[in-house]
């Protein structure tokens, strides 16, 4: 699938017609860039209105393709971002079921959705106001979801740390803890190059320890978990002869309820993160369907606006769609240009001294009207 399109029309002078010009465009497209795909574009008789409200709408074209066309691409980036996390495979993206290539290369105008009798300013606005509508609940789901993901990110991070740092509840059971009236177990974190220390030494640190009372729990690549068990009252001295010899000794205190609860909270936030994935991606396929399908509304009245503008009235032209390969633009854009004729050069010349040009965003301004669709 083609990832960027033009859409262009050309005027359609006296004593000729929209046919024998689409003839004479696809003979040349055939004959000198053959791997340029070629469709027609139809734009239906909109409402025209005045010169000065055309005039007005003309300076917010540039900007609202832009905003729109960002919505478009966020969204898109999005599902991209889903699908990668999910496994999912990407699919081709639709609008109402149908691919949305095909959907702008066979373009038919929703006149249910927008009237062609409603005035250019009020279809336009109404695109805008739908757009942003969609771009605030982008945000507003985007963000719950980020937040779940922070909050099981969270706690794996203090799962993953080594074992300095990390949280120990999912490595310490019930039986490995003594915790009576006189006794108690600490945890001692330690190098994992200094485990026949810990093992020579511990009982010797204090008085008042447990003999052969060490086990080791848990090994990462840099240190060694061990229990030791021992009165406690001896346990303060303990931590600071411990630390005496470069052991440390966490703070840890075995609550079964506790880490139920943490237990339960990890559960939720996974259950609670795929859920909530899986209605986001399909939210935004179903949006991107929506944004897309008034993006292409939009450029149909940004073309039907500015060929007014640039070719005047009534309206007298023919809009079509090509994706030209990179090596085949300049050529395309010659056989354009060939086919414009001369029958408005002077309108054209004229756009130098303060009369119309192109679409105040292309940077390549041509004589007849273009815009460029990035569907990435």
């Amino acid at each position: 699938m083609a990832t960027r399109y033009w859409v262009a029309s050309l005027p359609v002078g006296q004593g000729s017609s929209a046919s024998s010009i689409w003839s004479r465009l696809q003979e040349s497209i055939s004959k000198q860039s053959f791997d340029t795909s070629l469709y027609r574009f139809n734009i239906p008789n909109l409402r025209v209105g005045t010169l000065d409200s055309l005039l007005a709408l003309s300076d917010d074209l540039s900007k609202s393709n832009s905003f729109i066309e960002g919505v478009s691409h966020k969204i898109r980036r999005q599902i991209e971002e889903l699908e990668r996390v999910s496994g999912v495979v990407s699919s081709s993206l639709t609008v109402d079921g149908v691919p949305v290539d095909s959907y702008l290369t066979r373009f038919v105008w929703d006149e249910a959705k927008y009237p062609t009798m409603s005035p250019l300013r009020e279809t336009v606005d109404g695109i805008h106001v739908q757009i942003a509508k969609i771009e605030d609940d982008l945000k507003v789901r985007v963000a719950e979801y980020s937040n779940v993901r922070s909050q099981l990110n969270a706690i794996n991070r203090k799962q993953a740390g080594s074992l300095a740092v990390r949280d120990l509840s999912n490595l310490v059971k019930p039986q490995d803890i003594i915790s009576t009236e006189h006794l108690t177990t600490l945890l001692a974190v330690v190098s994992k190059y200094s485990q026949k220390d810990w093992l020579s030494s511990y009982e010797t640190l204090t008085s008042f320890v447990v003999p052969r009372s060490s086990k080791k729990l848990h090994e990462d690549n840099e240190y060694a978990l061990y229990t030791v068990t021992l009165f406690s009252r001896d346990a303060d001295n303990f931590r600071t002869k411990a630390r005496e010899r470069n052991f440390q000794i966490r703070d840890f205190e075995y609550n079964s309820e506790t880490q139920d609860s943490l237990k339960q909270e990890l559960e939720k936030l996974m259950h609670d993160q795929d859920s909530l994935r899986s209605s986001l991606l399909q939210w935004c396929y179903t949006s991107y369907g929506e944004v897309f399908s008034s993006w292409m509304h939009f450029c149909a009245v940004r073309v039907f606006t500015e060929s007014i503008l640039r070719y005047g009235l009534p309206p007298s032209f023919l809009s079509v769609v090509l994706s030209p390969s990179v090596k085949s633009e300049k050529k395309v854009r010659s056989i354009l240009e060939g086919l414009y004729g001369s029958s408005n050069s002077t309108y054209w010349k004229a756009d130098e001294e303060g009369g119309m040009g192109g679409f105040a965003s292309e940077a390549d301004a041509h004589p007849y009207v273009s815009c460029t669709i990035n569907l990435i």
